[in-house]
């Protein structure tokens, strides 16, 4: 399983750091990615990152936020910098176990995921 930590609460302008960690001694690392969930909205999709590091991002966080992975920790990581209230929410990792390289911003193709870190940015 995936387990995200490093939610929490911020002002805005103000920076956050998640981490999620592939508990399973024998993951092999595909196309993994972060997504978030707000009040009364979808699952968006944040960032992504293949197994050759090849990274893309949503719009709305392209230029604040940095989508990274650590091999020896196993951890894959988002750093969220100049927040704005809209980027509130619960924020997911998940992996899509069927693509390892090129990843696709659509939610549903990723079929592992984790519980969640809340987020909450206010003005």
């Amino acid at each position: 399983p995936l387990v995200e930590s490093g939610g929490g609460s911020v002002q805005t302008g103000g920076s956050l750091r998640l981490s999620c960690v592939a508990s399973e001694d024998t993951f092999i690392r595909p196309c993994m990615g972060w997504f978030r969930q707000s009040p009364g909205k979808v699952t968006e999709v944040v960032a992504t990152i293949g197994k050759d590091d090849n990274t893309r991002y949503a719009d709305f966080v392209k230029g604040r936020f940095n989508i990274s992975y650590d091999y020896d920790k196993k951890t894959l990581e988002l750093q969220m910098n100049s927040l704005k209230v809209e980027d509130s929410g619960k924020y997911y990792c998940a992996a899509d176990t069927s693509r390892w390289y090129t990843c696709e911003l659509i939610v549903n193709y990723f079929n592992k995921w984790g519980q969640g870190a809340q987020v909450a940015v206010s003005s």
